[in-house]
C-alpha cells in the first residue's frame, strides 16, 4: 500500500483528493501548510506528495525546495497559475509532474500512479486471480475457468474496481464517480443496470459480486452457485 501526502490549504480539495486516493488503496496524510508538511516528512516515509503551489505563508515552490534538501520523494504540483515560467520553476526545483486547477480527480490519480510506476515505486499488477477467475489488466480480458469472456468496457472497469478492492464496500455514488467519472451526469441506477449485466456475463461466478443492502456492492470470492 502506497503512502500519499496531500498538502493544500483548501480543506474541500484535500478531502476530494483523499476520497479518490483511498478508493485506490492509498494510505493518506494531510497537511494544510508547509510547516505541517515538512514535519510529517520528517516523521514518516511517503511514496509520493501532492503539493499545492498557492498556499499562504511559505508557498509550494519554497516548500518543494526544502523537501528536495532531504528527500527525492516524487512530487506532483497543483496550481491555478498557468504561466510557463511557473511550470519551468517547478520542474527546475525537482517537481515530477504539474497538474493545473481545476482538474479531474481521476486524472490526478492516474498521474499519481504513472509517476509511481515511472520512478519504480509502484509496479503494476497485471493479473488478478480469484479461483477460476482471471482478470488481465494488460489486455482488458476476463477468463472464467480458462475461457475468455467479452465484457463491455464499463463492465470491465466496474469489475476491476471492485476486484482490486476485495471485501471493500462501495456505494453506488462512489462507483459512479470513480468508474464513470466525477463529472458524469447519470444516476445511481446506471450502476445497478451494469451490475445486473455484469453478473449475467460472469455466469456461475456472479456470486463474486455481492450486494450489501442499503449500501452498495463489494467483490468477494465465494462458493460459485
Amino acid at each position: 500500500m502506497s503512502r500519499l501526502l496531500i498538502v493544500d490549504d483548501d480543506l474541500h480539495l484535500r478531502k476530494l483528493i483523499l476520497t479518490y486516493a483511498q478508493l485506490e488503496d492509498f494510505q493518506c496524510r494531510e497537511a494544510e501548510n508547509s510547516t505541517q508538511a515538512l514535519k510529517l516528512l520528517g516523521q514518516l516515509e511517503f511514496d509520493i506528495i501532492i503539493l499545492d503551489v498557492m498556499m499562504p505563508g511559505t508557498d509550494g515552490f519554497q516548500t518543494l525546495a526544502e523537501i528536495r534538501k532531504f528527500t527525492q520523494t516524487p512530487v506532483i504540483m497543483l496550481t491555478a497559475r498557468t504561466e510557463e515560467y511557473d511550470r519551468l520553476l517547478g520542474f527546475n526545483l525537482g517537481a515530477d509532474d504539474y497538474v493545473p486547477k481545476p482538474f479531474s480527480p481521476r486524472e490526478l490519480m492516474a498521474r499519481v500512479n504513472a509517476v509511481l510506476r515511472r520512478t519504480g515505486r509502484k509496479q503494476p499488477e497485471l493479473l488478478l486471480r480469484f479461483g477460476g477467475m482471471e482478470i488481465r489488466l494488460d489486455t482488458h480480458t476476463v477468463l472464467l475457468e480458462g475461457i475468455p469472456v467479452k465484457l463491455p468496457p464499463k463492465e470491465f472497469d466496474l469489475l476491476l474496481k471492485l476486484a482490486q478492492n476485495e471485501h471493500i464496500v462501495f456505494s453506488r455514488e462512489q462507483l459512479l464517480n470513480t468508474v464513470w467519472g466525477f463529472d458524469y451526469y447519470g444516476d445511481t441506477r446506471t450502476v445497478d443496470t451494469h451490475i445486473k449485466s455484469l453478473r449475467e456475463h460472469l455466469g456461475s461466478f456472479r456470486s463474486y459480486i455481492v450486494t450489501v443492502w442499503g449500501v452498495g456492492y463489494k467483490f468477494e470470492q465465494t462458493e460459485k452457485g
